[in-house]
């Protein structure tokens, strides 16, 4: 699956040619360098690995100043693993977000906005206890019953309670291109993404 490496830069509104207004969202695709060839002789797989958003020397450690070295590339931020491509790559190459065209669906991954502790009612959508009668005063957003008794005398693993929301990875399937804008490195996709603005994303084909 080939794809790039980029930047969720935020939410827009764009009209389609039938006039109605379709939400989407601005992707900063690319340019990501080829830091590495992989071959099924030496590694036991193709792929490419590619690399993108520039980092300080200071802040990144020997072993991979000479991995981006061997590259021709300056300390990268992000990098990822894509097995194939419709063109041939050589170390040190770029990838644009050219390899994307109007009309294609992709698959946008990201990490989700962290929420930090939750209780039910954001956290998994409970209801919450309705009315206040009947002592029913402070209850409005308890979880209410576990469950469980003397048998089995503890909380079953899975249950859904209060804890941390947010922070984890999703992806987002078929979306479509709107726009692609090469000179921007710019790529318009319908619908939301996961993360927030400024967050990195993983766009595959």
């Amino acid at each position: 699956m080939s794809g790039i490496i980029g930047k969720k830069v935020g939410m827009t509104s764009i009209f389609s040619a039938e006039g109605k207004n379709v939400p989407c969202t601005v992707l900063e695709a690319g340019p990501c360098v080829i830091t590495q060839v992989k071959t099924v002789e030496k590694d036991g797989y193709a792929a490419y690995q590619l690399a993108f958003g520039d980092k300080k020397e200071k802040n990144t450690t020997q072993s991979m100043l000479g991995h981006f070295k061997k590259a021709g590339s300056s300390p990268k931020r992000k990098l990822k693993e894509f097995e194939t491509f419709e063109a041939e790559y050589n170390l040190g190459d770029t990838v644009t977000v050219e390899i994307f065209s109007e009309g294609d669906f992709v698959d946008v991954q990201g990490v989700t906005k962290g929420k930090g502790f939750q209780g039910v009612v954001k956290r998994h959508g409970f209801s919450g206890v309705g009315g206040q009668t009947h002592g029913q005063h402070n209850r409005l957003r308890a979880p209410g019953s576990l469950g469980a008794s003397s048998f089995p005398s503890r909380v079953f693993k899975g249950m859904r309670m209060a804890g941390r929301t947010g922070g984890v990875n999703r992806k987002a399937q078929n979306l479509e291109v709107l726009k692609v804008f090469p000179e921007q490195n710019l790529l318009v996709v319908k619908g939301s993404v996961p993360g927030p603005k400024g967050s990195f994303v993983i766009v595959e084909k």
